[in-house]
C-alpha cells in the first residue's frame, strides 16, 4: 500500500515538524473562525489571512477545501451522530425525535458553516462522510420507532430531515444577527406539521439520487468541487 492508499484514520508515514504542526493547527482554528461566521462560502485565502499564513503554506497542509473542511467539522458530525444516538436512547421515540431535531437544528444555527456541512455532501472527506453515513442508519431507526408509537405521521420520509436541514440553513443564513432565533419558530412549525394524525396528504418525496446530486452542488467558492492551489 502507498502513502497515498491508506485510509484516512490512517497514521501518517512520518509525523510533521512542531512548525508544521502548529500551522496545521491555526489553520484548523482559523478555518473554524471564518466558516462559522461565513458558511462555506469562504474562500481558503480568508482562512490562510485569519491563520496570519501565507497561502502557499495552506495549500500544502490542506491541498483542496474538502480536506479542510474534514479536518474541521470531523468533531460537529461526530456530536450530530451523538445527537441521534441520545434519540434513540430515549424511552419515548416522539420525544427522542422531536429532540434530535431541535438539537440538530441548534447546532446549524450556532455555527452557518456546519449548517451547510449537514446540506453539502464531500465524498473526499471520508472520515466526515462516514459518521454521516452512521447517523443516517441511526436516524432511519428512529423515525421508524417514532411511527410506531402513532405520534409521527406515516408518510414521513427520511429524506425529510434533509429538507429540513436545508430549510433551517436558508432560514439561520438569511436572518442571521438580525432575527437570530428565527429559525426556532420555523422548527417548531415544521415539527407540528410532522405529528400525526396528518392533515393531509404530502407530494411525492424527492428521489434518493436528486437529493444526493443537490448535496454535491459546488458553491461559489467551490466546496464541493475542490478549491485546490493549483
Amino acid at each position: 500500500m502507498t502513502r497515498g492508499d491508506q485510509h484516512p484514520d490512517a497514521p501518517a508515514a512520518q509525523p510533521l515538524r512542531s512548525d508544521a504542526e502548529r500551522n496545521r493547527e491555526r489553520i484548523i482554528a482559523a478555518a473554524r473562525t471564518v466558516f462559522a461566521r461565513d458558511g462555506l462560502n469562504a474562500s481558503m485565502a480568508s482562512v490562510a489571512r485569519e491563520a496570519g499564513v501565507g497561502i502557499a503554506t495552506m495549500f500544502r497542509r490542506f491541498p483542496t477545501k474538502a480536506e479542510l473542511v474534514d479536518a474541521v467539522f470531523i468533531d460537529r458530525m461526530t456530536a450530530y451522530a451523538d445527537a441521534v444516538t441520545a434519540a434513540l436512547g430515549d424511552p419515548d421515540p416522539w420525544h427522542g425525535f422531536v429532540g434530535y431535531v431541535e438539537t440538530v437544528c441548534a447546532m446549524q444555527a450556532a455555527d452557518y458553516g456546519f449548517a451547510d456541512v449537514l446540506t453539502t455532501t464531500f465524498p473526499a472527506a471520508k472520515a466526515l462522510e462516514h459518521r454521516r453515513n452512521a447517523a443516517y442508519e441511526g436516524m432511519v431507526e428512529l423515525i421508524g420507532r417514532a411511527k410506531a408509537t402513532g405520534r409521527l405521521r406515516a408518510d414521513f420520509d427520511p429524506s425529510d430531515l434533509l429538507l429540513v436541514h436545508m430549510a433551517n440553513a436558508g432560514v439561520v443564513n438569511a436572518t442571521g444577527d438580525a432575527a437570530p432565533d428565527a429559525w426556532r419558530r420555523v422548527v417548531a412549525l415544521l415539527i407540528q406539521s410532522f405529528e400525526a394524525p396528518a392533515r393531509g396528504p404530502l407530494p411525492a418525496s424527492p428521489e434518493h439520487d436528486a437529493l444526493y446530486q443537490a448535496m454535491l452542488r459546488p458553491g461559489p467558492a467551490g466546496v464541493a468541487a475542490s478549491e485546490s492551489g493549483g
